[in-house]
């Protein structure tokens, strides 16, 4: 693939991962923070094919909708007279949670930062059309970064901050939709390669109970631990995604198989300190 790639957002969770993903396939790619991006556009301008996305802020998660805390619309419009392509990363919980969910489904978000990331998503629509590939992702499951300005938390960041306290909440009853940070930094390069656009739903498509997962994040664990059920509204909302446009586009293997076998090699990394 010789497309050139920007990340925006360089010590996040997923920017960090895609980074890694991306050196490994020899691609030129390069890393900068929104700061640095709005401040230096001019130096960046017309010398990258993809920009993909990472960064946020707190105001835009936890504020109102305003145009000045929104990232993505801010550089679609730094990038609309040029010809980079924008990746943006937008979220399941924008959707009415439910089995097998299109992207053309209904929207209810219920969540301040999910009502944002919809009204983010049709503003970039407007602004770059057929240049904006944009993800809607159902949980990433990977080793947890740690930096002090890290504004979301994964299913896998809460198991494992409370693993360490010895309590693992398991329910039994939930299902939900995953798909682990390497699958999705794989995705995210066969799109690229592939220069799709549009919307695409980003997940393995199947259902995953909650208790499965945290036995497979578990499985090298051999301290012992305390489990508790829990009936938080966050842990009781059951979805899967419909993932169908998205694997009739870059056809790899993407299956549950491959989540179970990517748990266990995060958890013997977590727990197996070499």
């Amino acid at each position: 693939m010789k497309n050139k790639i920007l990340i925006i957002g360089q010590k996040g969770f997923i920017s960090s991962n895609l980074i890694e993903f991306f050196n490994n396939k020899k691609l030129k790619v390069h890393s900068i923070s929104f700061e640095n991006f709005i401040n230096k556009y001019f130096f960046y301008e017309n010398k990258f094919d993809y920009i993909v996305n990472c960064s946020s802020n707190k105001s835009f998660i936890k504020n109102k909708y305003q145009l000045r805390n929104d990232n993505d619309s801010i550089i679609a419009k730094k990038i609309k007279n040029s010809k980079a392509k924008l990746v943006i990363l937008s979220s399941r919980k924008i959707y009415k949670p439910k089995f097998n969910i299109r992207e053309f489904h209904q929207k209810k978000p219920n969540c301040n930062y999910s009502k944002n990331k919809l009204l983010s998503e049709i503003s970039v629509e407007r602004l770059l059309m057929n240049r904006v590939l944009i993800l809607r992702i159902s949980n990433i499951i990977g080793l947890p970064i740690y930096h002090k300005r890290k504004l979301n938390r994964t299913f896998s960041d809460i198991f494992f901050e409370n693993v360490k306290r010895g309590l693992i909440y398991k329910n039994k009853k939930v299902y939900k939709d995953f798909v682990s940070i390497k699958k999705f930094s794989e995705i995210v390069y066969e799109l690229i390669k592939k220069e799709c656009f549009g919307t695409y739903n980003v997940s393995i498509g199947k259902k995953v109970y909650t208790y499965q997962i945290v036995e497979w994040l578990n499985y090298h664990n051999h301290n012992k631990v305390s489990f508790i059920n829990t009936k938080s509204t966050f842990n009781n909302e059951s979805f899967t995604l419909n993932n169908d446009k998205l694997m009739s586009q870059i056809k790899i293997k993407n299956d549950i198989y491959d989540l179970k076998k990517e748990c266990i090699l995060i958890s013997k990394k977590f727990f197996i300190k070499k």
